[in-house]
């Protein structure tokens, strides 16, 4: 782990105030008429699905300016402890409401397909992107890289509200415990049961998703009309890329078992390489959390976009991805809590329990 990224508790207020004062500039260069307003309605091929989309510059541009100004104060109350009961409360809403607006309500799938297609897009950025697009500037244009920038700032929010609220509650800012003090939901056996749920409501979430795209590369119309299946089969790619997706999900949800098993905390024989060693949690917790974390919003774009009985395979399993995503982040929690050990911040430690292999 990088080092900066141990003291997140100390700089993440500040880097929030940072962006919201940044961005809070763009809506005002906005609303006064400058270009590139990344809400502006645009052709279908460089649209996003976003919740703002062919929004009017005049409101929600001048609601970004004074957002943006309001966060970058209150961001910047919470990086110096600022405020008193009452305004510490309104500190900790504020905050928690705006990172969930800015990483799980205003983006799309865009984080989603990043974090599902990186290897494919680092190949891409060298060999040319295949088909009809002419380039990565196809795939990652303004009104996209603007929800990327977006869920960033939600990110950063979630972080120092996070450490704000420890720090109210007179609890470690990295670690969350007061005074060695476990929660009734933070006991060994309470995190075994809850965790071992979640891992379970993870891997049964994508199911519809995995068979319905399965189903469609072996040529059984599962959820969609004939003609649609005949157009999918006569675009190239468009079926293995379904069949992609489906295997990759496959694949995540072996992983995620591991976190309620012993071959999640230490290497199985099977990797030679590393056998009999100690997993480290971050390798587990952080991807898992990414990729909860972008499903959600991804989950939310198709409730908006609302069930076609006659192709309801397109989008209604994907509506189970707000739950897949959910769990996810329950079960990384899980994980976190229970191989957490002695804090080097606080110095206290916590016993970690043992797992099925």
């Amino acid at each position: 782990m990088l080092r900066w990224w141990r003291y997140w508790p100390a700089w993440s207020g500040y880097a929030a105030a940072a962006w919201s004062l940044s961005y809070g500039a763009l809506g005002l260069f906005w609303a006064l008429g400058g270009d590139g307003f990344p809400f502006a309605s645009v052709g279908d091929d460089h649209a996003s699905g976003s919740i703002l989309e062919g929004s009017q510059v005049g409101i929600v541009a001048p609601a970004m300016a004074v957002v943006g100004l309001v966060g970058a104060i209150a961001a910047l109350a919470m990086a110096r402890e600022w405020g008193r009961d009452s305004t510490r409360t309104a500190l900790v809403v504020f905050g928690w409401a705006l990172a969930g607006t800015l990483a799980l309500v205003i983006p799309d799938y865009t984080l989603l397909m990043l974090v599902a297609m990186a290897p494919l897009l680092l190949v891409f950025a060298f060999t040319g992107v295949p088909g009809p697009q002419d380039g990565i500037g196809d795939i990652l244009y303004w009104h996209r890289v603007n929800l990327i920038v977006v869920f960033a700032g939600g990110l950063l929010w979630a972080l120092a509200t996070l450490a704000y609220q420890r720090r109210t509650r007179r609890a470690c800012a990295h670690c969350g415990r007061r005074g060695g003090v476990t929660g009734r939901w933070t006991t060994p056996d309470a995190v075994r049961s809850w965790g071992r749920w979640a891992v379970y409501v993870a891997c049964a979430a994508p199911v519809p998703y995995e068979v319905t795209r399965i189903a469609w590369y072996f040529g059984i119309p599962l959820g969609i009309p004939e003609d649609f299946a005949r157009m999918m089969r006569e675009t190239p790619g468009m079926l293995e890329v379904g069949l992609g997706y489906a295997i990759a999900s496959i694949c995540g949800c072996i992983l995620t078992h591991g976190l309620v098993h012993r071959w999640g905390e230490v290497y199985p024989r099977w990797v030679w390489f590393k056998a009999g060693e100690r997993v480290p949690p971050a390798l587990a917790v952080i991807p898992a959390s990414i990729v909860a974390v972008v499903l959600i919003p991804a989950g939310l774009m198709n409730v908006r976009m609302g069930v076609d009985l006659a192709v309801w395979g397109t989008n209604a399993p994907s509506m189970l991805w707000i739950v897949w995503g959910a769990a996810l982040g329950a079960a990384a929690c899980a994980y976190g809590l229970r191989r957490r050990g002695t804090c080097r911040h606080c110095q206290i430690a916590e016993d970690s329990t043992g797992l099925p292999a």
